[in-house]
């Protein structure tokens, strides 16, 4: 019975920390998506702000990467 509990609270635990990798994905979009409103608003600007696009989508990703790392350790440490 105990360890039915355990285990239930493991995939709960590693249920909620998926949760950032649908949040990375937003965050991902959100970078995307502004930087194109902004070189759309000013196309001779684009190519100098295209570094920081990379980088900002790197960040996102690397949460999301975390959090799906934390889901894994949830489910299958002992």
């Amino acid at each position: 019975m105990e360890g039915d509990i355990a285990s239930m609270g493991q995939f709960i635990g590693a249920g909620l920390a998926a949760i950032g990798s649908g949040m990375a994905a937003i965050g991902v979009g959100n970078v995307a998506a502004n930087f194109l409103a902004g070189a759309l608003r000013n196309p001779s600007a684009a190519g100098s702000q295209t570094a920081t696009l990379f980088i900002g989508l790197a960040f996102a990703e690397a949460l999301g990467i975390f959090a799906f790392l934390v889901a894994l350790l949830l489910m299958f440490a002992v």
